[in-house]
């Protein structure tokens, strides 16, 4: 068992915990900021994303879904897609692969 503080991360992605079947980073994405884009995609680890703060805009195989606080989004193994803040204040989300990835 390991318990992470979330609240320490400061950088725009910090991986908080790994192990060989999973990775959890966080990751903060500044107003206006973007990450990703049509050719990002995880081939073989599916990505969870939950919002801990701010507001934005998930793109996901060209749909797009809102994001806000309590927002958890499953983003598929090999789904194309793109996180961006469009609120005015930090977006913040834990993210957890599976398998590990990066």
């Amino acid at each position: 068992m390991e318990r992470i503080d979330t609240d320490a991360a400061t950088g725009f992605f910090d991986v908080v915990a790994e192990t060989d079947r999973s990775k959890g980073a966080t990751m903060i994405l500044e107003a206006g900021q973007t990450t990703g884009g049509p050719t990002n995609r995880h081939p073989d680890a599916d990505q969870w994303l939950y919002v801990k703060s701010g507001r934005g805009t998930a793109t996901v195989e060209g749909e797009p879904v809102e994001l806000r606080p309590g927002t958890l989004v499953l983003l598929e193994a090999g789904d194309a897609h793109e996180i961006a803040n469009d609120g005015d204040e930090p977006l913040v989300t834990i993210n957890i692969y599976a398998p590990p990835d990066y």
